[in-house]
Parts: structure tokens; C-alpha cells; sequence
């Protein structure tokens, strides 16, 4: 069965195991234990599929398909992983295709870690597009690619791939500003063509039962949920405490827990393979489709994992769900705490969510009067816009416009926003801030899943969709905060002007992009629990 007709059958808990990709060929000998997990992987019928990582962690490592051949030659299902950190749209296009040619139509479409260190020093990452607008891109490609060239007289529609493409969430993050824009971009990816989702590593059975009470009430409880299953030891807890993993978040108090293992005779093995079988008799209970079970190398752990997860009642999950609860302190939920089990109360939404917003420090006198500019130049037929449009029309290049308003421009958009000139400006789409300068990797549909206690995993600045988000809030269009969302940056604009390329219809505002067969939501009548 492929993965799409497993994922079908609802009645069907399904398990993924991740496999690291590694460096070098598949020849050499610090490969042999990669290939040979692959192999007994791919020969354990009680693996549903097996997911690659692609350059995890930004590092150089093989490609994933040349494992994934491999293994869906033995006739498993594989998942490859395809980020954006390497590529920018025509290399990732062109991996779509080298990857449906191979018959490896199952994608995981991830933003991606910023890139390491590869030879000679740090790599430059491209972040040309994001995990949106590669989901855009995929769906695009599954319906049949239009290519037809300017003035032609005749439609040229390359064949239609088959991808099953999946995305990636998290909601174990600190504060409000970083959940909620985390939830709507989930919901943009699957606009986009995200048919089922895998969370991100976390160890709170609340944030768990959050997640998929979100997705239930918002129409989206029949998009095939997986629950990441991370075995820890003590050695990675301490890392993931560190938060130098981005997106990835261990507790002080569950850190603890971890390190007083490393004094055992097995130094914990056993206690965090029964944690793992835990966490997946957990999604089980709640509902998710699957669990993507990472961190382990021996075909023997994983065995082991599910022989655990085999032996527990059918109401045990219960009993865990109270036991594994590791949030930290000051952390925000969307939902009241449901005293009687401890997770999440489905009838009592946090009073946040529907408060009016405040004057945060994010709201700035800037920001309103940016706005306020906007509204005077940018308005299409109103205020200066016909001005404007007229004088950059009439000027030697049009697409500078005239010297003193280019000047105007780009100076005082540098003063106010670190302007880097792109041309195609995104300010409108982020309340006025601007993802070139204030963002690491240029993220324009939404924040990544790599922040830190609100801050950049990049840089100690503070996330710019978080101050986004506090800006939205406070006008009262908190839930629009992605409505813009797919856009795609038109670099051919670069060095141009923004302000003449809005006028003219040059850039994104005036192209907004149709995803074919885009999903929607279903209609919620009753609240679901």
C-alpha cells in the first residue's frame, strides 16, 4: 500500500521511523550503519514508512534520495525530506522532479535549519522560498505545470506528478505571539497543498491534545496528524535543553529527570525507550493517524519501543498523559487545563485568544505611521496613488522612477525599516516590518519553526512575526495575519523601485497566486473534543 492509502484506512495507527542521512557515499564505512538500518527498516512490516532527513541541522550530509531508493527498491514507503535552506525555487523544482522520476512521491516540505558549517567555513543559506511557497510549488506540479511562454498562442502543460506532501508545526513554544502564528501558518500550509502533518519534538501531553483540538475545531481534523516520538538519552536532553537544536524545546524539570539516569548501569536506555512507548500510546489515544519515531539507530530499539507500546491497556495512555507533562513555567496554552485529566479543556478557549490587544512594545509610533502613509500612497485610486503612478510612468526609467523619489524612498525605508531594496516589498503583508532585514532567512508566510523563547534561532533579536503578530492584535486583525499568504518574492525586481513596481502592478500584491486543488476547511458545527 503507499502511504496515502495507509493513511486512509482511519481506523489504522501507522509508524514512521526517521533515518539521518550521513556524509559521503553510500560506500564508505561511516555509511555502513546507515544503509544497514535502512535495510532492516525496509524488511520490518511493522514500519509503515521511513523518513530521510535532508542536511539536518544545516550540515552537508548525502542526499536522501539515494537512500530512499534504496529502500523503496525493497518495497517500503519513504518520505524524503525537502528544505528550502539549499535551494532556491528552480533547484528545489528540479529536485521535485529527479525525485518523482526515482518514484519518491512522499515529501516532507520543511522551511529548513539556517545552514552550518560545510568546507572551508559557515555555507550561505538561500531561504528563496519558504516551506509555503514550496508547498505551493508541489501543488503546482501535481496538477500540471503551466509553462507556457509569454505570447503564446497555445497552453503548454507539463505532466502532473503524484507528491503526497506533508508539513511540519509546532506548538511547544513559550509565548503567544509564537503560538498562534505557528497555528495559522499551519493552516496556510495546508491551503497550499500540505495533505498530512507531523509535529515537531516536544514532551507536554497538553501542548499534545492542543494541537489536534486546534485542528478539529478549525475545520482541519480530517488532515492525517502524526505524533513526533524523539527517544531521548541523557547526552541529547541536555542538548535540546540548550535549545541549540532549533524549534526544539526540553524542560528544566524533565532535564533533571534525564541526567539522573546517566548514573544507571544501562544510563537510562531503558527508562526513555518505556517514555517513547509512552508518548506513542499517547497519540494513539488521542487521535493522531501515526507516530514518526526519531533518535534511534539499532533496528533492536526500535522493535523494542513498539513491543512496550503493544503491551499497555487501551486506557493507559491515560495514566501517561498526566505523567508526561513537562511545560515551563509562564508557558501559554490555548486552552483552560481540564482538571480531570490534565490536558486541554476543548470547551474553554484561552480569554487571550479573543482579548483585545495591547499597546505592546512592538506597537510603535512608527508603526502606526507607517500605516497611515500606506493608506495615503498605496491605495489603489486613492490619495497619491495616481500621482505617483504618473510621475514613475513619465520618469526616464520607470522602473526607478524619478531620482528624487527613488532617493526618497530607499533612504528613509532604510532609516525606518533596514530597506535592502528588493523591489518587491513585503512591508503591507508584516506590519510594516521587513523580512529581509529583520528576519535570518527572509521568511515572508509566516515564522519559522526555529525560535527560542520568541527570539530568532539565528540571531538574539526578537522574532519578527512576533512582533507582527503583536502589531495584528492590536488592530484587531490578529486572524488575518497570513491572508496574504502564498507569496513568492520576485527577485528580478531587486534593485528596483518598490514603490513604482506597486503602482505599475509589478510586483506580488498585484499577482496574487491561485494554488489548484487547494484544501479547505471543513465546517465545524459542534465544538470536537
Amino acid at each position: 500500500m503507499t502511504l496515502p492509502e495507509k493513511f486512509a484506512d482511519t481506523q489504522r495507527f501507522l509508524v514512521g521511523v526517521e533515518l539521518v542521512s550521513t556524509r559521503g557515499t553510500v560506500v564508505e564505512t561511516r555509511a555502513a550503519k546507515s544503509v544497514d538500518f535502512a535495510e532492516a527498516l525496509s524488511a520490518n512490516d511493522d514500519i509503515d514508512w521511513v523518513s530521510i532527513t535532508d542536511n539536518a541541522g544545516g550540515n552537508p550530509q548525502l542526499a536522501p534520495a539515494a537512500l530512499g531508493d534504496l529502500i523503496r527498491a525493497a518495497g517500503r514507503e519513504v518520505v524524503v525530506h525537502l528544505s528550502c535552506k539549499d535551494f532556491n525555487r528552480n533547484g528545489l523544482e528540479s529536485e521535485a522532479w529527479h525525485l518523482s522520476t526515482l518514484g519518491l512521491h512522499n515529501l516532507l516540505a520543511l522551511s529548513g535549519d539556517y545552514s552550518g558549517k560545510g568546507v572551508h567555513g559557515g555555507a550561505k543559506p538561500v531561504f528563496d522560498i519558504d516551506a509555503v511557497g514550496l508547498l505551493t510549488l508541489l501543488a503546482q506540479m501535481n496538477s500540471g505545470m503551466d509553462v507556457t511562454r509569454p505570447g503564446a498562442k497555445q497552453l503548454t502543460r507539463l505532466g502532473a506528478t503524484q507528491f503526497y506532501s506533508g508539513c511540519v508545526v509546532t506548538n511547544f513554544k513559550r509565548h503567544e505571539n509564537e503560538v498562534i502564528p505557528q497555528l495559522l501558518k499551519l493552516e496556510k500550509k495546508l491551503e497550499c497543498g500540505a495533505q498530512w502533518i507531523v509535529n515537531q519534538i516536544g514532551y507536554d501531553s497538553r501542548k499534545i491534545h492542543e494541537l489536534i483540538l486546534w485542528l478539529r475545531q478549525r475545520g482541519w481534523g480530517h488532515v492525517p496528524l502524526v505524533g513526533n516520538v524523539y527517544v531521548l538519552n541523557p547526552g541529547v536532553a541536555k542538548l535540546f535543553r540548550s535549545q541549540k537544536i532549533p524549534g526544539v524545546v526540553v524542560s528544566d524539570e524533565l532535564a533533571e529527570i534525564c541526567a539522573a539516569h546517566a548514573d544507571s548501569p544501562d544510563r537510562g536506555k531503558a527508562f526513555f525507550l518505556e517514555l517513547a512507548a509512552k508518548q506513542l500510546a499517547i497519540y494513539r489515544g488521542l487521535g493522531y493517524r501515526g507516530g514518526y519515531l526519531g533518535g534511534v539507530h539499532r533496528i533492536a530499539d526500535v522493535e523494542r519501543v513498539l513491543e512496550i507500546e503493544r503491551g499497555f491497556g487501551p486506557d493507559d495512555w491515560r495514566t501517561f498523559a498526566r505523567e508526561i507533562r513537562y511545560s515551563r513555567p509562564g508557558e501559554f496554552f490555548c486552552y483552560a487545563e481540564d482538571a480531570t485529566t490534565g490536558l486541554a479543556d476543548a470547551a474553554v478557549p484561552n480569554p487571550s485568544l479573543t482579548a483585545p490587544g495591547e499597546r505592546t512594545r512592538n506597537v510603535t509610533y512608527s508603526y502606526r505611521f507607517s500605516k497611515f502613509v500606506h493608506g495615503l500612497m498605496f491605495e489603489p485610486d486613492r490619495g497619491l496613488w495616481n500621482v505617483g503612478k504618473k510621475l514613475t510612468a513619465q520618469a526616464a526609467d520607470p522602473r526607478q522612477g524619478p531620482g528624487w523619489m527613488r532617493l526618497m524612498e530607499h533612504a528613509g525605508k532604510a532609516a525606518m525599516f533596514g530597506c535592502k531594496d528588493c523591489g518587491d516589498c513585503s512591508l503591507p503583508d508584516m506590519e510594516f516590518l521587513c523580512p529581509e532585514s529583520a528576519c535570518a532567512k527572509n521568511q515572508r508566510n509566516g515564522p519559522c519553526g526555529g525560535t527560542r523563547d520568541g527570539l530568532c534561532e539565528v540571531d538574539d533579536f526578537e522574532c519578527v512575526w512576533s512582533r507582527a503578530y503583536d502589531r495584528a492584535k492590536f488592530a484587531g486583525r490578529a486572524e488575518q495575519l497570513l491572508d496574504h499568504a502564498p507569496v513568492l518574492q520576485d527577485q528580478h525586481l531587486r534593485g528596483t523601485s518598490s514603490w513604482a513596481n506597486t503602482w505599475h502592478g509589478r510586483d506580488h500584491l498585484a499577482h496574487p497566486i491561485t494554488v489548484p486543488t487547494a484544501q479547505t476547511p471543513i465546517p465545524v458545527t459542534d465544538r470536537e473534543t
